[in-house]
């Protein structure tokens, strides 16, 4: 755990390794996955409160920011609430958590290492069916075959 300073006049961003970004979105923390809408279908941490809000998109041009991503986490977030904001790498959700400790959000931490390090660190994700579809058991029931579907095999795409 550490804490990074984006700018010399702006928030102090706390940044949290997966194991410990893992143990606080299992108790009271929102998740946070400012990925795009795409990497996130691919596949995302699997947390019981998750919110896909992009921070960047892709356009032609290259990556843009997301003019509405504050208003959009305002709507369906307090600024009360304990937040992990998580990406690919860690790289746009450090910036999002600096944005988001400027509006005003009172608990947000960066998760170090995003997606890529909680998955090296093989820890659940889930994953549209047709990703993991060789994993199921031979017999799987219907209750059991969902649209999606929690996996411990990193699937990184």
């Amino acid at each position: 755990m550490g804490s990074i300073g984006i700018e010399s006049s702006g928030p102090e961003v706390l940044t949290v390794d997966v194991l410990a970004a893992k143990g606080l979105i299992q108790t009271s923390h929102v998740y946070l996955d400012v990925r795009t809408v795409e990497e996130f279908q691919k596949g995302h941490v699997d947390a019981e409160k998750i919110i896909n809000i992009p921070y960047m998109f892709n356009t032609p041009e290259g990556r843009v920011k997301n003019p509405e991503f504050l208003k959009e986490v305002s709507s369906a977030c307090e600024k009360e609430d304990h937040i992990i904001v998580g990406c690919q790498s860690g790289v746009r959700s450090l910036y999002a958590t600096a944005d988001l400790l400027t509006e005003g959000f009172k608990d947000v931490s960066n998760m170090g290492g995003g997606y890529l390090d909680w998955v090296k660190n093989e820890f659940p994700v889930k994953a549209p069916l047709n990703l993991v579809k060789n994993e199921l058991p031979v017999k799987a029931s219907s209750d059991f075959v969902k649209n999606e579907f929690p996996v411990k095999a990193p699937l990184v795409g």
